[in-house]
């Protein structure tokens, strides 16, 4: 009976997100619920001892990231560099590798810093330039898209400063460079079996003569010409967010050491910081400082003009996102507090291999909350100790378990009730009928990579 209690808890939520509505209210109810039909008497203090302190927990360590990330975000869409770097891109790959040109500017964005919610809007108008100069079909705009943004540069290539690549540094001690090499080749690995699927795609269409089409639904105003910023100028915040995360990555567990603690006279008893959990956190949001700081010194006169409007639907995004994120994190940690939990875990845990058992608790939740970083979250708040024991007593590094559950969380999470696929599917003007089937086949090539990575570490020991 209780594990059907979790069971339902986890299907009502996943119906009423994929129903569209908030999981920042129904997490809770759901939570709640589960509560309530284990023990009734413990529904107050579940709430204000689990799920409230988890979610503000999630909140005040993740939070600043969500926030850095949707302004930097903005301020690369009001500069025009969002648009030169779009097309420099085009004019490189040419006009007649439409889809791979949108999965390389998807991928430059996201992996410099700009949020894939900013990425798909920034993207689109591009898109369908493209798409119907090569009278491709516009319902397979959302699969590129998904491609570029929502897969490799998203949680597999080392340094993405996106914060499902963010939160496994948290409860593993590493940073967001853990096991290179593993994240280099599950990133080939995904973009060449995904484009070589979408351009598969493509050549039916055109086999079946059928081109972009007509009637479509929001269908962007033509681009205006003008003149561009100089692509090196707008590719360097981007850059500078890569190489400085890495530098102060490396700097804030030398300045700081393993501990710091504060003493100040307003406080009652010093703060100790333990650094390993949060030195990824630091180093990712200085970055993202430096990166709004460059857009500014050399496009300030262009971005103030519409920075508070702007900046207002940016902190709006880093609100909401973080709020949907951190309720799904308080209603993972009430779910792995009740008992039906146990048998979930215990099934879990008879998987016998700890990274394939990784992999697979973390994709389900993953999937089931319709959400990379809840999924992920909820994991690894109920399990995390589980992996790491069961690593070491494997001798697998820290940073590989990193490396896999970062990965983990994108795989199933794409099914049709997530927001992110809800988001690209509004912004074309598409439907889950018409666009869903290219999405749903990006979401098992990225699954199918994490598979593919467990294995190359078990044969080559790369890391």
């Amino acid at each position: 009976m209780t594990f059907l209690v979790c069971l339902f808890a986890l299907a009502f939520l996943m119906f009423v997100a994929y129903r569209g509505y908030s999981v920042i209210l129904f997490a809770p109810i759901a939570a709640m619920l589960a509560v309530l039909l284990t023990d009734p008497s413990a529904v107050p203090p579940m709430f204000t001892g689990v799920f409230m302190d988890k979610m503000v927990g999630f909140v005040k360590n993740y939070f600043p990231v969500f926030l850095l990330g949707a302004v930097f975000g903005k301020v690369i869409e009001l500069s025009g560099f969002s648009k030169s770097i779009v097309a420099s891109v085009i004019r490189i790959v040419g006009r007649e590798r439409a889809m791979m040109s949108i999965v390389i500017v998807c991928a430059l964005l996201t992996y410099g810093g700009v949020s894939l919610f900013i990425a798909v809007f920034a993207v689109y108008p591009f898109a369908v330039e493209m798409f119907k100069q090569g009278d491709i079909p516009k319902r397979l705009i959302p699969g590129a898209i998904a491609l570029g943004a929502f897969s490799f540069t998203m949680d597999s290539l080392p340094g993405t400063p996106q914060i499902q690549n963010i939160i496994p540094t948290s409860f593993f001690g590493t940073d967001a460079y853990a096991a290179p090499w593993l994240g280099i080749i599950g990133s080939i690995f995904i973009f060449v079996l995904g484009v070589s699927y979408l351009e598969w795609r493509r050549r039916q269409a055109r086999a079946a003569k059928e081109g972009y089409g007509t009637g479509h639904l929001n269908e962007p105003e033509p681009i205006p010409e003008g003149r561009l910023v100089n692509p090196f100028l707008a590719i360097l915040p981007l850059v500078l967010v890569a190489v400085f995360n890495k530098l102060f990555t490396i700097w804030v567990n030398n300045a700081y050491g393993k501990t710091y603690d504060v003493s100040m006279p307003g406080l009652d008893k010093p703060i100790s910081v333990t650094i390993s959990s949060v030195a990824a956190i630091w180093a990712v949001e200085g970055a993202l400082l430096i990166g709004i700081l460059c857009v500014f010194v050399f496009a300030f006169r262009t971005v103030k003009e519409r920075f508070a409007e702007g900046s207002k639907s940016a902190i709006g995004g880093a609100l909401l996102a973080s709020m949907n994120t951190a309720s799904e994190y308080g209603f993972g940690a009430v779910i792995a507090a009740l008992p039906g939990f146990i048998a979930i875990r215990e099934t879990l845990a008879s998987i016998p291999n700890p990274l394939v058992n990784e992999a697979v608790t973390v994709t389900s939740l993953a999937g089931i909350t319709g959400s990379a970083s809840g999924g992920l979250s909820i994991a690894l708040a109920a399990m995390a100790k589980q992996f790491i024991a069961a690593a070491d007593a494997a001798g697998i590094p820290h940073e590989v378990l990193h490396r896999i559950a970062s990965m983990a969380s994108g795989g199933m999470d794409t099914l049709p009730h997530n927001g992110a696929v809800i988001t690209v599917l509004a912004v074309c003007g598409l439907t889950h009928r018409q666009s869903y089937k290219d999405i749903f086949a990006v979401t098992c090539i990225k699954t199918t990579a994490v598979f593919f990575v467990i294995a190359l570490y078990y044969v080559t020991g790369l890391v």
